[in-house]
């Protein structure tokens, strides 16, 4: 299946995603997982050790400087993926929404070497989480708290992590079945909300 800037929009607000078999895969096919990972951004939690990490300001954080390069180091392999689900035909179509503003991303650089970040896409009060990827200790951590600093000060509710991990329950990831996230979806969907370029308080201060 062949996908464009506007399926995927439309895919979100059924609820569903695209992913790829691996990034080789020139085809696409839409996932309806029957338990979503979601964080509420008014739950959000940061550990204590990761509060001194971000207090050191060891990186540098932008948001949507560099969406390209994020999607595209996010689709590399690493030590613990052999492969990944982001193919080219996903790449194009999310840079495309990234030119329309309707998808963000965070990176985070040590001195002027991009380490971490992430990308997604932001609808209503959601960001639906795409991916994220870290060369360096904390990096994708960091970029996430960032990421949720931005979509606080701009209103935002949800982030939809599409599955939840180990390293998404530490910031307060959930698991619902899929009808409480479709209801949720409901009610965040219908709004106009966008991400602000720059935040007005120290990150920590967003979570205090």
């Amino acid at each position: 299946m062949f996908i464009n800037k506007s399926s995927i929009i439309d895919g979100y607000k059924k609820g569903i995603f695209p992913m790829s078999e691996s990034r080789n895969d020139p085809f696409v096919f839409w996932v309806s997982p029957e338990l979503r990972g979601i964080i509420k951004l008014d739950e959000f939690n940061i550990s204590r050790s990761l509060k001194k990490f971000i207090n050191k300001k060891k990186f540098s954080i932008s948001i949507n400087g560099n969406f390209k390069e994020v999607i595209e180091k996010c689709a590399l392999p690493n030590k613990k993926r052999e492969t990944t689900w982001i193919n080219k035909q996903i790449i194009d179509s999310y840079v495309q929404l990234y030119e329309d503003g309707l998808a963000s991303s965070i990176e985070c650089y040590d001195d002027d070497t991009l380490v971490g970040g992430l990308y997604g896409v932001h609808i209503g009060k959601l960001f639906f989480g795409e991916s994220m990827f870290s060369i360096k200790t904390n990096a994708s951590k960091v970029s996430l708290v960032y990421l949720a600093a931005h979509l606080k000060q701009g209103g935002y509710s949800i982030i939809d992590t599409q599955f939840l991990t180990n390293h998404l329950k530490q910031f307060g990831g959930i698991e619902i079945k899929k009808k409480e996230y479709l209801e949720l979806l409901n009610e965040n969907i219908n709004y106009k909300r966008n991400i602000p370029k720059k935040l007005k308080k120290d990150v920590l201060e967003y979570f205090s």
